[in-house]
């Protein structure tokens, strides 16, 4: 199964499996997409702004390419992590966020560039984090009930093997959490 454009604008529920890893080996990972056929979606410049929630985390993604309202829960563990995902794609507008803003006041704001492959059904994002640094993103996504969590986190753990991920390179949080903690406050 190959992700359209189509694809990319749909709304709804996926169960994702992924992992987050930091990675200074961006071009050796770029010639591994290239031997595994990978389709380059593009790079895209991501305003992710999370939202003050009782439960998971909402967050805003204001981007050249994507841009949603994705509600998600997942654990905070290093290697691959299940998420559940709601998202909502939106044409770009500041007045959603001003809504959101004021309804439920703002977390924290992560600005990336994010460069999107995918093969099949397994989205690679090359991240640049303002603040962070750079990082790997393999993410296994269900979006029609087509696989398991167990094939999910397989596709994981074999990509991490072609990206020659290795497990001190693995994180458990999210970068609103890490910049979170760089500034001195608590993640979620």
């Amino acid at each position: 199964m190959t992700y359209s454009d189509a694809d990319l604008q749909r709304s709804g529920f996926r169960l994702n499996v992924e992992i987050k890893a930091r990675s200074t080996r961006h071009e050796a990972v770029r010639a591994e997409l290239g031997r595994l056929r990978s389709r380059l979606v593009g790079t895209d410049h991501q305003v992710d702004t999370y939202f003050n929630v009782p439960e998971g985390r909402l967050k805003l993604r204001e981007g050249t390419i994507e841009n949603s309202l994705i509600h998600y829960m997942r654990s905070d563990q290093s290697g691959p992590k299940t998420s559940d995902v709601l998202l909502y794609r939106v044409k770009p507008d500041p007045a959603l966020r001003d809504v959101l803003e004021r309804a439920l006041g703002v977390l924290v704001v992560v600005d990336k560039q994010r460069e999107i492959h995918f093969v099949d059904n397994v989205k690679i994002h090359l991240d640049t984090v303002e603040g962070l640094g750079t990082f790997l993103e393999i993410e296994a996504i269900d979006a029609d009930g087509s696989f398991s969590k167990d094939q999910l986190q397989q596709q994981c753990e074999t990509f991490m093997d072609h990206f020659n991920v290795l497990p001190e390179d693995l994180l458990e949080d999210s970068y609103s959490d890490m910049l979170l903690r760089e500034r001195g406050g608590s993640g979620t």
